[in-house]
């Protein structure tokens, strides 16, 4: 090894570093991720001959226990020395920008990589023309649904808002307007439950598992029950966990003996019974009876 540093996202300061052992060197692997663009512009620009390594073709030695950037960085490194570096095409600049665009028309974007956002503020940015194009047509699209959707949630307030089943849901820690319209409308009524287990069981908050003579032996139907209840318990119990301490402090305590899904499946599930004595007794959330 030559020499190894943990730089900031700065082309001056790479280059800078690369330099003085640029002669030994016979190539440089970047990992191709959503931002490459600048940092293999900007080495190629420099004189260095620039591997985009696909990481999706990457398989690393399964049985390390640690890993980090340092180590993937060594590890591309090894691969490159031996030339069997999985990589892919650094498409010309001039091309990209229309890809790009052509890209749109299939992707996902959340609201967030646009938050802030304005057409007149992409016209400052100084993006090439097809860029801001693109961007453009994400940043209506999300306005667009913005609007639907506020006319949506407005809709359903109007119709479930003053039920009382829905002023009881709100009453627990982490279920607000959204979610405790999705939670009393795909529940139904709720007399259809026999006991709390079972409607838990519904909401997808139990585990599914498949035992013979106390071995597990496989997995069940994890998707039988109704989605939109489990996801409204999950982000029930991520919201949960900010603005109530009991809720926190039985996170934390699920998530020292297994980990952060598991945790918070645990509490999903927590929230999904508390939510059924709430809409079978009629009374608001009991956080000293929920978190015993």
């Amino acid at each position: 090894m030559v020499d190894e540093k943990r730089l900031p996202n700065d082309l001056e300061k790479i280059l800078a570093f690369l330099q003085p052992c640029k002669a030994q060197l016979s190539g440089v692997a970047v990992e191709s991720t959503f931002n490459w663009y600048w940092l293999v512009d900007g080495l190629q620009a420099g004189g260095f001959n620039v591997h985009l390594a696909n990481p999706g073709a990457i398989k690393k030695y399964e049985g390390l226990k640690h890993s980090g950037d340092e180590s993937d960085a060594r590890y591309l490194a090894h691969l490159l020395r031996l030339n069997i570096l999985p990589t892919g095409t650094i498409l010309a600049p001039q091309h990209r920008a229309l890809r790009d665009l052509a890209r749109q028309r299939g992707a996902r974007l959340l609201s967030n990589q646009v938050k802030g956002l304005s057409a007149e503020r992409i016209e400052q940015m100084g993006l090439h023309e097809d860029v801001a194009f693109a961007l453009k047509a994400n940043l209506a699209v999300i306005d667009t649904l913005s609007e639907q959707i506020g006319l949506l949630e407005k809709r359903l307030q109007e119709k479930v808002g003053q039920r009382p089943e829905y002023k009881l849901l709100t009453s627990v820690p982490g279920i607000g307007q959204v979610l405790a319209t999705t939670i009393l409308l795909e529940t139904g009524p709720i007399e259809r439950f026999a006991a709390a287990g079972q409607f838990a069981s519904y909401a997808r908050c139990v585990n599914s598992v498949h035992t013979s003579n106390g071995k597990k032996k496989g997995a069940g139907n994890t998707r039988n029950g109704n989605k939109y209840l489990a996801w409204a318990f999950v982000e029930a119990a991520y919201f949960a966990m900010r603005y109530c301490a009991q809720a926190k402090r039985f996170y934390a305590r699920k998530k020292a003996k297994t980990n952060t899904a598991v945790a918070i499946k645990a509490l999903a599930h927590k929230l999904a019974r508390a939510c059924f004595h709430i809409l079978k007794e009629r009374k608001p959330f009991d956080v000293t009876r929920c978190f015993a």
